[in-house]
């Protein structure tokens, strides 16, 4: 759907609908500092609070990623209006990840009513600029949601201690439940998949870019970590193995299911709950990518000595969970769980009880050897087998290229 521009002004310039606008790539910027940041953040306060709370705020950036992306599949980002909205957007999401290393601090409020600003501020912009006879009903629902929501965000900012986490952690809570219901309203009723324009090809090449913001994010800290310590044989060895971590979690993202996302999306038989599954395997991953950030972090600074529980839990867990994230989403594309994600988690988990017993570098050594195996037996696998996208059947609408959540 396009939105009409006014009278008189030039038609813009029209762009491939399977394709973001490179007004997206540049909005996709400010995220790879939030997840630099988050990860920076939780690397000096790996305690499970700090885990708590850094998910919480991964949560509400990605939420705002989201919203972002599937708008602009609804407006015209040609038109000065919107591009004008899109970079406030990303100006305040910059400041919200400025905000974040103290959100749980003296910036609390700013963070809260930041956020905030966010939504409401958009969906009141769209409510003003597009003419389409469905936008009323679509922002209204997400008024009405975030007006709910103002209430534990700023209740949070303006409280102290593990209040804030709470009342944060049930209002984002809260706010997912929302999105994937449609966010009903009185009087309004809840979102139609006709309501929503997402097309498959280009829903799945924004889920991309998002695990390509995170993995550039990750490389990020792993040589900016590198680059403020003293230079170490050491050091240098943890360099490359954290580099390869990274590299491998690529491999293993894009072969095949990441590349053959967009076709599973227009041969299902409900494309718009296919696209609300994708995110949320594209969230876990992420977050799990976030994970090896942190370890980039840790095991760069001190790649030998004794490894805390903690930081075994970061050096294991963030490649476990982004095998969880990649598990389904071979089962979102094909229908069925790789063997190699589930024999890749067994491994992991042998590793866990040694891990007290070894240097930091080299668990992060045993974890990207396992990730190695992962993708080898990729490779093996697809070479043997070829694959082609069958998701499993999720019932509802014909197979279709559009389809998907209502704007939040």
């Amino acid at each position: 759907m396009a939105a009409e521009g006014s009278a008189g002004a030039a038609a813009p310039t029209q762009r491939d609908p399977g394709r973001p606008a490179y007004l997206e790539l540049f909005f996709d910027l400010v995220y790879i500092f939030a997840l630099i940041t988050l990860a920076k953040t939780l690397a000096v306060d790996l305690t499970w609070t700090g885990v708590g709370e850094t998910l919480v705020l991964l949560l509400a950036f990605t939420l705002v990623w989201a919203v972002t992306a599937w708008a602009a599949d609804t407006l015209d980002l040609a038109r000065p209006a919107v591009q004008v909205q899109f970079i406030g957007v990303a100006a305040a999401s910059l400041l919200l990840a400025a905000a974040a290393p103290d959100a749980y601090g003296e910036r609390g409020l700013l963070f809260a009513v930041t956020y905030l600003v966010i939504h409401l501020g958009s969906s009141s912009y769209y409510l003003l600029l597009l003419r389409d006879a469905s936008e009323p009903r679509r922002s209204s629902r997400v008024l009405f949601w975030y007006l709910i929501a103002a209430v534990g965000w700023v209740g949070g900012g303006l409280a102290a201690g593990p209040i804030r986490l709470v009342l944060w952690a049930a209002t984002v809570g809260v706010e997912y439940v929302a999105a994937s219901l449609g966010w009903p309203a009185p009087r309004l009723g809840r979102a139609q998949p006709q309501e929503w324009r997402l097309v498959g090809e280009r829903v799945a090449e924004r889920y991309r870019q998002f695990v390509i913001v995170a993995l550039g994010a990750a490389l990020f800290v792993t040589g900016t970590t590198f680059s403020m310590n003293g230079y170490t044989l050491d050091r240098a060895r943890a360099l490359l193995v954290v580099f390869l971590i990274v590299v491998l979690a690529w491999r293993i993202y894009i072969y095949r299911a990441g590349e053959l996302l967009t076709d599973a999306i227009a041969r299902s038989t409900n494309p718009s709950l296919l696209t609300q599954s994708a995110a949320v395997t594209h969230l876990i991953m992420v977050a799990g990518i976030g994970g090896m950030a942190v370890t980039s972090h840790l095991v760069v600074v001190r790649p030998f000595g004794d490894t805390p529980a903690s930081w075994a839990a970061v050096i294991l867990g963030g490649p476990a969970l982004f095998l969880v994230g990649r598990g389904v989403l071979d089962y979102t594309v094909f229908g069925r769980i790789s063997r190699s994600r589930l024999a890749g988690l067994v491994l992991l988990a042998g590793v866990a009880p040694a891990s007290s017993l070894l240097p930091p570098v080299l668990i992060a050594l045993l974890a990207m050897t396992v990730l190695a195996l992962v993708a080898a037996a990729n490779l093996v696998s697809t070479r043997l087998h070829a694959r082609t996208p069958r998701p499993p059947s999720l019932g509802g609408a014909s197979p279709g290229r559009h389809g998907g959540p209502d704007q939040p």
